[in-house]
């Protein structure tokens, strides 16, 4: 791994909010790293940016390095391959502790996550530990989602609260912001999930840390240039594991119960 040559400036960063930095995945995006990065700095301009590439062939790596060679808010983590979503969070997570941010905000490269809405999180974050921008409260929508993949998402976080105990509308979206103690908390190190089931796991893992967690709605637009990387695996690994977590749950509290009535 390597990161690009500036290093990021100290200021006061977002009001209330203090550093900030949201962490932008990539693997071939060479169509949209530009346009997002620069959306994301006309939207938000107190906030860094963060491009973590994993050695995209299509020449990502070298878009995001001109990008940040232009703007000293701009920095890019270059990774040696493609690990997986989680994986590319986690290093970015880890990155933004090393240079002493105070947020970090978890975004999707191919603008389905719109910047121009990011205020309203990092508005949400004053008074929370960690913010999801949720398509499924009152107020927020989804847009140019074929119907097969809207209820699928849907059934996920119906799946996730069921299995979890989780109160959350949106449990499996990627627009959110996290405090950084939160994640040193929870050990975000350890996660090794990818795909719908990072963003479970880190939200099931919030919620068990008793943090305050609150939603604000959204707008998610499908993406208009390059391919999704959602695949039948992730989902089939997404179900696995979400309902092993439960089931996990569900015998450790049985365990407390009898455990506790023993003498």
């Amino acid at each position: 791994m390597s990161e690009g040559t500036t290093t990021p400036q100290r200021g006061d960063g977002y009001p209330g909010v203090g550093r900030v930095l949201v962490v932008i995945p990539t693997y071939n995006e060479a169509d949209n790293v530009r346009l997002i990065t620069e959306r994301v700095r006309a939207a938000v301009p107190e906030v860094d940016i963060l491009i973590a590439d994993d050695n995209s062939p299509d020449g990502t790596g070298a878009i995001a390095d001109e990008l940040s060679t232009a703007d000293e808010q701009v920095h890019v983590l270059h990774r040696p391959g493609k690990q997986g979503l989680g994986a590319a969070y986690v290093a970015g997570f880890g990155w933004a502790r090393e240079h002493g941010y105070e947020a970090v905000v978890e975004m999707d490269a191919d603008g389905s996550h719109a910047p121009e809405q990011l205020s309203r999180l990092l508005d949400a974050a004053r008074d929370a530990d960690a913010v999801l921008g949720s398509r499924y409260v009152p107020g927020g929508t989804v847009v140019n989602w074929p119907r097969r993949r809207e209820y699928l998402s849907r059934g996920g976080s119906l799946y996730t609260r069921l299995a979890l105990g989780v109160p959350y509308r949106d449990a499996t979206g990627g627009y959110r912001v996290y405090r950084m103690p939160v994640l040193e908390k929870i050990e975000v190190d350890s996660v090794t999930s990818q795909g719908y089931c990072f963003q479970i796991d880190l939200l099931g893992r919030v919620h068990k840390g008793g943090f305050r967690v609150v939603e604000v709605p959204i707008t998610f637009a499908e993406r208009e240039r390059g391919a999704s990387k959602m695949s039948s695996r992730i989902v089939r690994e997404a179900l696995w594991r979400v309902g092993m977590w439960g089931a996990k749950s569900r015998l450790d509290s049985v365990r407390k119960v009898f455990g506790g009535n023993r003498h």
